[in-house]
């Protein structure tokens, strides 16, 4: 067996225009200053490593600057049982309100409808808007319903509060430099003051959680729980599991909180401004609609199955849209002998999703907005299996369920009401559809309107 980090081809700080795994073959080391991360690249290892390798590739890599966040607290970053405890009751908690459920379609339809009527306040073609605000707000609100058992009007002093503090946290790590300084050499003293910013955020967002944790403690009923927030107190109570911990609480909530917003919110963003740059085809998703939904009404989950161009056009823009192009590094736990290689215990792991998502092999047209990429020859919708947006394995994402929902509905509920044009003078050709790169990949900035449908 050969050692992954001397034997394996090693990329450094070069350019190239073509896909590295075309130059160094599937399983290769880059180097990010001095740690060595190993990428997995296509479908087929990923599968390999992620479901066939489930445990040796099942840790939650150690990000520095997460890891001085959170202390190992909540779901994402979070290791071992503890790690196995809170995403158990976190996926039992999310069912119990409504993930999957009629119940949970109702909240979502109902912020569908508040949406709507902001988006009809624009007026049409008169008065061009940016989404970006407004759709993080709407999806904000859902899961503010499943974690505090209630929804937020938009101009809500609370609700912003929460919003902008996450909203600043999310750019620092994202956009700033001293972060990826700090994960790339966090001994070093000199840059020892590099995550000071971020910190003062989680800070800042701890004071105003606690605060919201405290209300709900005044208020717990056993018999009658609200949310995921009231679920945790319950289990604080009983103190039967050190896993509940105040600490586990506030990182769970945010956890939550961030993985439930950003993702989504961004792919119907993406959704949007792909509609305005193929019209043809947000024509056909308003021609579909109008054969199976009934005149007034807005689409439901139970169309999802009389809707299949619909579908398959959600599907691609997750696909095309790519937003988390990197996944969440995973870790290996101990020595790992993968397709010929021992890859050392405590590996960084990066599954490229996006060499998934554009993979050759699956994709006849992986470069294009194509949404027959998920049709049969009969119009009808089809699974296609290196679809993993949401990663596989042991560390997919928990919200799944919650975002096809809210995808589905949010999008189809958008294009029953309204048409959507560049602003005047904007022809589609000039819509730019180049990422604005960060850890999740999103549209440049961009106006749209929203014309009422006849």
């Amino acid at each position: 067996q050969r050692c992954v980090h001397t034997h394996l081809p090693q990329v450094t700080s070069t350019t190239i225009n073509r896909p590295l795994s075309k130059i160094y073959g599937n399983v290769f080391t880059v180097h990010f200053g001095p740690r060595k991360v190993v990428v997995l690249a296509g479908y087929e290892t990923i599968k390999d490593a992620l479901l066939n390798h489930a445990e040796e590739f099942g840790e939650r890599a150690e990000i520095p600057i997460f890891r001085k966040m959170t202390q190992g607290n909540g779901i994402a970053f979070s290791h071992g049982d503890l790690w196995k405890t809170m995403r158990r009751f976190t996926l039992s908690t999310l069912r119990d309100f409504g993930m999957g459920k009629r119940t949970l379609e109702i909240r979502i339809l109902e912020e569908v409808n508040s949406l709507i009527k902001y988006f009809e306040s624009y007026h049409g073609e008169w008065k061009p808007f940016d989404t970006k605000m407004i759709l993080n707000n709407a999806v904000s609100n859902v899961i503010c319903s499943i974690l505090f058992g209630e929804r937020f009007e938009y101009d809500d002093p609370v609700f912003l509060t929460l919003l902008n503090v996450c909203s600043k946290m999310t750019i620092n790590i994202k956009t700033s430099l001293a972060p990826q300084l700090y994960n790339f050499y966090p001994s070093l003293g000199f840059l020892s003051g590099a995550s000071k910013t971020v910190l003062q955020n989680i800070s800042e967002l701890n004071a105003f959680l606690q605060k919201l944790f405290e209300e709900h403690k005044e208020d717990l009923n056993e018999n009658d729980l609200t949310g995921f927030v009231d679920a945790f107190l319950v289990k604080q109570n009983q103190k039967q599991h050190t896993a509940f911990s105040n600490g586990n609480l506030m990182f769970s909530t945010l956890d939550l909180f961030a993985a439930g917003t950003e993702t989504t919110s961004t792919t119907v963003r993406w959704g949007l401004l792909l509609m305005m740059k193929y019209p043809e085809i947000q024509r056909k998703i308003q021609e579909e609609m109008n054969r199976v939904i009934e005149p007034g009404e807005l689409p439901k989950l139970e169309d999802r199955k009389k809707m299949p161009y619909t579908e398959a056009v959600i599907h691609e823009i997750q696909r095309f849209a790519n937003i988390v192009p990197m996944g969440v590094s995973r870790s290996t736990p101990r020595n790992v002998n993968f397709r010929g290689y021992v890859i050392p215990k405590g590996t960084e792991i990066i599954p490229l999703l996006t060499s998934a998502l554009n993979d050759e092999l699956h994709w006849k047209t992986p470069d294009q907005f194509n949404p027959s990429h998920f049709l049969d020859a009969n119009g009808n919708f089809i699974r296609r299996e290196a679809f993993i947006p949401f990663s596989i394995g042991r560390r997919a994402c928990l919200g799944e369920g919650l975002a096809k929902m809210e995808l589905f509905l949010f999008f189809s509920g958008l294009l029953r009401k309204f048409v959507f044009q560049p602003p005047a003078g904007v022809d589609k050709s000039d819509l730019d559809l180049t990422a604005d790169v960060g850890f999740t990949l999103t549209p440049m900035p961009h106006l749209v309107c929203a014309v009422p449908c006849e």
